[in-house]
């Protein structure tokens, strides 16, 4: 059985924005344990998408700070984001769906508590 503190450790997360008239999404935060538990509740808390991928956040932790992912990325990334810009049409035409964030920022994550590969961000409204 794998404790709390062991899970942490476990864990990564990278997170990446992208803003209409940037070359490429760009990584924004990164960390390892408690870092990555931190950006996640971050994440959380802001409604922001979380994906899941061992291999994908294994290549975004390689980024540096503020850079721009690599073009052997664009494709995986392009087609995370196209996913969750169908998502955001379909609810804006009625059908149901969730919401992107505003703010163009998405996480990638890993851990061993991974259920699904992608999923919207569980917010409490009363904060």
């Amino acid at each position: 059985m794998i404790d709390d503190a062991s899970r942490r450790k476990q864990q990564s997360a990278v997170a990446l924005a992208y803003q209409d008239g940037d070359g490429a999404p760009k990584v924004v935060a990164k960390g390892k344990g408690l870092m990555a538990q931190q950006i996640i509740g971050r994440a959380q808390d802001a409604g922001v998408f979380v994906h899941e991928s061992k291999e994908l956040v294994a290549l975004l932790m390689e980024v540096d700070l503020d850079r721009e992912i690599p073009p052997a990325l664009y494709r995986a990334i392009a087609e995370l984001l196209a996913w969750l810009y169908s998502i955001d049409s379909a609810q804006t035409n009625g059908r149901p769906g969730s919401a992107l964030p505003a703010n163009g920022s998405y996480l990638a994550r890993t851990g061993p508590d991974s259920s699904n590969d992608l999923t919207p961000a569980d917010t409490d409204a009363s904060t």
